[in-house]
This record gives structure tokens, C-alpha cells and sequence, in this order.
């Protein structure tokens, strides 16, 4: 017969390797990284939609005074929120009824399954970082709000947090139109990007290359001395400074950054937000296949990425 305890068995092996999927996933994405490194990912208790605030005018009430001059005291309406939806992800891992029975050892079971869990966590780990990219469209839209929704190249339209922007321009990223892009030319179109996404100390401080683009880049600067980021570098990450900001390969095999796009990030203003019962979790309890001899776990994400300031992202684009 199946080992007795086996749900104890998958349950135990999973979770201990799931313990670790979250700091994995975070640590195997440039992205996701620096927000760990701002303090910009934090959980969601709940509720029907992801909320982030956001401030979208500067204080009316601002005024120059002298002596008992009446000063405007009047509310300034300033603040609103996004409100981002949540979206879902999963990934099974199963053992069949004779797979049980073949493998009835607590060890023998544990060696199975370790390999059935690597996979699922890579798989889990590969979609979620090309969801990051993502326009949030694939699956009738069940997908993240990656950087191609937050971070658009067409910033007049869409709606975006449930704002509007063919309305609201505070809400519009930059976007020059894409254009052919050179070691020639290269450097000063980045600066030219850069220039507008800088407020007082507010900067980008990450930009994503695709291969083209941060290929083109290298050349660009490849007869000067090139400077890495050290702790993007530490963390395994090919980069080149520009400015402030490390320009990460974040292309490479199979990599899903958009072709001919280089992003401008202000990771101040974006944010990852699991819920804190979904952050790659594994459900509790016996789930048995209904139809089959099988026994399986599901490995859960649930939550979205959000952003609470547009104009300080950017995006360039070669063609």
C-alpha cells in the first residue's frame, strides 16, 4: 500500500523548498531586486482591488506673506490612489497513486519529489519575471501590469490603476518616438531621456536594456572606462553604469524584455504587492484529483505590480 503518511511527506518537502521561492524569485530579477533594496515591496492584507497612493498636484495654499496677512487655509485636495486589480498565479506539483507506491520510503519519496518542486519553482520564477514585462493582457488580462502597461510607449492613452490617460497628463510616462538608435547616437538620446525624468534629487536609478540596445550602448562606450554598479554586479547582473544608474542586461537567453527597449526606472515609485497569503505559499490540504490517482499541491502567487508616480518613468525605444 502508499505510505501512510504521504501527505505529510509532499506537504513537508514543499514547503521547505517554498520557503525560499519568494527570495529566489526576488533575487534572480534586476526589478525586483532594487524594489527590495528601496523598500518598495511590501504585502496586501486584502481587499477587492490593490490601492496605491499616489500624488498627483502640488498644494495650492502655498503663498508669500508679510506681518497678519490672511494666509489661505483652504483644503488642497492633492492625494488619490490607483487602484490596481489583483492578479493570480499558480503551479502544480503531482504524484501519482503508483508513483506512491513505488517510492513508499520517506526518502525515496522526498529525492522525487525535490525534483518535480525545482521545476515548478523555475517555472513559477521564469513567468513571473516575464510577466514583469508583460502589458498585462495574455489570459483575457489575468496577467501582472508589467513594465510595457506602467511604462508605456504609447503614455497617451490606456488606463492604467483605473486613471485615465488620454485625461490625466500627470499620469503619462516619457516616451520619445523610437527612432533608429546607433553607438552614434545612443548616449545622447539616453541623456536626453534622462534629463526629463530628473526632479530636485528624484532620478532613475535602474534602466532595463534588451541585447540590442544594451549592445548598442556597450559599443558606444566601449574605448572609455566603463564602471559597474558593484551591487548589481555582486548580485550577478551584467551592468554599465550611465550616469547614476546601472543599465542592466536584462535581455539575454530567453530573456522578455520588449526588442529595442530601454527602461528608465524610478524604483521610488514602483512597488511589488503579494498579498501575504499568496507570496508563492503552497495551499494547505489534501487536494486528490478527482478523475485520477493523483495527489497534488498548488504553489500560489497572487498580487500585482503597482506604481505611484508616471512621469518619472521612461522608456526609449529603437526601431
Amino acid at each position: 500500500m502508499a505510505n501512510p503518511n504521504i501527505s505529510e511527506i509532499v506537504t513537508s518537502a514543499i514547503e521547505n523548498r517554498t520557503k525560499r521561492l519568494a527570495d529566489n524569485v526576488t533575487h534572480n530579477n534586476a526589478l525586483l531586486m532594487k524594489l527590495e533594496k528601496r523598500g518598495k515591496i511590501r504585502t496586501v492584507d486584502g481587499g477587492t482591488a490593490i490601492n496605491q497612493e499616489l500624488s498627483y498636484a502640488e498644494n495650492s495654499t502655498y503663498k508669500r506673506y508679510s506681518g497678519y496677512e490672511v494666509l489661505n487655509v483652504s483644503p488642497s485636495d492633492v492625494i488619490t490612489s490607483a487602484q490596481y486589480a489583483w492578479k493570480q498565479a499558480a503551479v502544480a506539483v503531482t504524484i501519482s497513486g503508483l508513483e506512491q507506491l513505488q517510492n513508499s520510503g520517506s526518502e525515496k519519496m522526498i529525492d522525487l519529489l525535490e525534483s518535480r518542486i525545482m521545476v515548478a519553482e523555475s517555472t513559477m520564477r521564469n513567468n513571473i519575471s516575464a510577466d514583469l514585462h508583460s502589458d498585462g493582457t495574455a489570459d483575457d488580462g489575468k496577467q501582472i501590469n508589467g513594465l510595457r502597461a506602467l511604462v508605456s510607449g504609447n503614455p497617451n492613452a490606456g488606463i492604467v490603476g483605473g486613471i485615465n490617460r488620454a485625461i490625466w497628463n500627470f499620469w503619462r510616462n516619457v516616451a520619445p518616438a523610437a527612432e533608429a538608435l546607433t553607438s552614434d547616437n545612443i548616449k545622447g538620446k539616453m541623456q536626453a531621456t534622462w534629463v526629463q525624468l530628473v526632479r530636485g534629487t528624484d532620478k532613475p536609478d535602474l534602466i532595463l536594456a534588451d541585447n540590442a540596445l544594451y549592445t548598442t550602448y556597450w559599443s558606444a562606450v566601449q574605448a572609455q572606462e566603463r564602471f559597474v554598479n558593484k551591487d548589481m554586479a555582486n548580485a550577478g547582473f551584467e551592468n554599465i553604469q550611465f550616469n547614476s544608474a546601472p543599465v542592466v542586461l536584462d535581455g539575454g537567453v530567453g530573456g522578455s524584455i520588449p526588442a529595442n527597449h530601454m527602461y528608465f526606472l524610478n524604483c521610488d515609485y514602483l512597488h511589488w504587492r503579494p498579498h501575504k497569503d499568496r507570496n508563492f505559499r503552497t495551499l494547505p490540504g489534501d487536494r486528490q484529483a478527482v478523475n485520477q490517482d493523483a495527489l497534488i499541491r498548488l504553489i500560489v502567487w497572487a498580487g500585482n505590480l503597482t506604481m505611484s508616480n508616471a512621469s518619472l518613468q521612461g522608456v526609449l525605444r529603437g526601431n
